[in-house]
């Protein structure tokens, strides 16, 4: 009795490593790369899906690969080349017996994957998953791809009422129709916040339709138009322009401190219009009254700028004011005045105030050069020293 039972485990113990053995698989394969040759080195990943189970193998110089000792399951083969997946085929059932070959041709994955993409993005345009693209996905896959037309379709929504809003918004101030403008902006920033010239745009918009106004409505949009350009240099704070369009407008508000500071700001980032920025200060400063710190904005223009005519005319101005009058009624003008308006004659001989600065330097009692001529103006380089025969 003990020798059956002993027989009986035996051939039970011959039969669990038949069984055994028949549950080991081989996969095997021929990888070629796009240009249609055997790839070599390619990685091939295989993955087990029914259960966890991880393996790897490599190309040979014919691209021949081959993975022995797999237990029998479900995977997912993957090509890798240069640590990116190439193609890969899903749902690969190993058997007993010699292994089907599952080959790879990287020119026909790819050609694939391009028309896949095509009819993807198509997918995307028209808001429609053809039949053809359909059989080819997952219910995970055209989930993923119903979710993404789905989000592309409302950014598109977003984009076309944004730029329908802000191309209104640009046409109504190009027409002076600033009533229009602002509310085309508003929607704007209402669509996308984040948009930086529109904020800008809604700023100077504001400062238009003010001009427009008096008292409390004045007030009231000057007021908005501090709060869009607050916003768009929030969004771009480098921003030169920015800055300097809000110091105009904080001029407008009568809040001069915070004026000059943006305009330096404007003058910081932007050093090459410098000069340009400060003229402004100085403009704004000489129509509030304040002709001191008008005359050192300009100074400031000409320091940056050094052939900013129009700035030597306006510095030349504010020392107008400085000058002393004697008993005898002749004018004495502080240092720097006749210099002022000589370097605008030299730089702008006929400019739009070359008039005004010759009538001034004669007012003052000062000469007017004469050697000044056009910068611009071709020089004669033939030699008049020659006598005629």
């Amino acid at each position: 009795m003990k020798l059956r039972n002993v027989a009986l485990v035996a051939a039970g113990m011959v039969f669990l490593a038949l069984n055994s053995l028949a549950q080991i698989t081989t996969v095997e394969g021929v990888v070629k790369g796009t240009d249609g040759k055997p790839l070599q080195n390619a990685e091939i990943q295989i993955t087990r899906t029914d259960i966890k189970g991880n393996y790897k193998c490599k190309t040979d110089k014919k691209g021949h690969y081959i993975y022995m000792g797999l237990p029998m399951g479900t995977y997912t083969i993957v090509v890798s080349v240069g640590g990116k997946e190439a193609d890969k085929v899903a749902g690969v059932r190993t058997s007993p017996g010699d292994p089907k070959p599952i080959d790879f041709d990287l020119s026909k994955s790819q050609q694939a994957t391009s028309s896949q993409q095509a009819a993807m993005q198509k997918a995307i345009e028209t808001g429609q998953i053809s039949k053809d693209l359909e059989r080819g996905m997952s219910a995970d896959e055209k989930a993923k791809m119903e979710k993404q037309i789905k989000d592309s379709s409302e950014k598109m929504k977003k984009r076309n009422e944004l730029n329908d809003a802000f191309n209104t918004g640009m046409t109504a101030m190009q027409n002076k129709k600033y009533d229009e403008a602002v509310p085309a902006f508003v929607k704007a920033a209402e669509v996308d916040p984040t948009q930086q010239a529109v904020w800008a745009q809604l700023g100077e918009a504001y400062v238009k339709l003010a001009e427009t106004k008096t008292g409390p409505e004045f007030d009231a949009n000057i007021q908005k138009s501090l709060e869009a350009y607050n916003k768009a240099i929030e969004l771009k704070p480098d921003d030169p322009a920015s800055h300097n369009n809000y110091a105009l407008a904080l001029a407008k508000a009568k809040k001069f401190p915070e004026m000059q500071a943006e305009l330096k700001k404007a003058a910081d980032l932007d050093p090459a219009n410098g000069g340009k920025y400060y003229y402004n200060l100085g403009a704004i400063l000489v129509n509030t009254g304040q002709n001191d710190a008008a005359g050192e904005a300009f100074k400031k223009a000409i320091e940056l700028t050094p052939t900013y005519a129009d700035a030597y005319y306006q510095y030349g101005v504010t020392l107008v004011g400085k000058a002393q009058i004697g008993a005898d009624g002749k004018i004495t003008p502080v240092p720097g005045t006749v210099e002022a308006f000589n370097k605008y004659l030299e730089l702008q001989p006929d400019g739009p105030y070359a008039q005004p600065a010759k009538d001034m330097l004669t007012t003052l009692g000062s000469s007017v050069q004469t050697q000044f001529q056009n910068p611009n103006a071709k020089k004669d380089t033939k030699d008049t020293t020659k006598k005629k025969k």
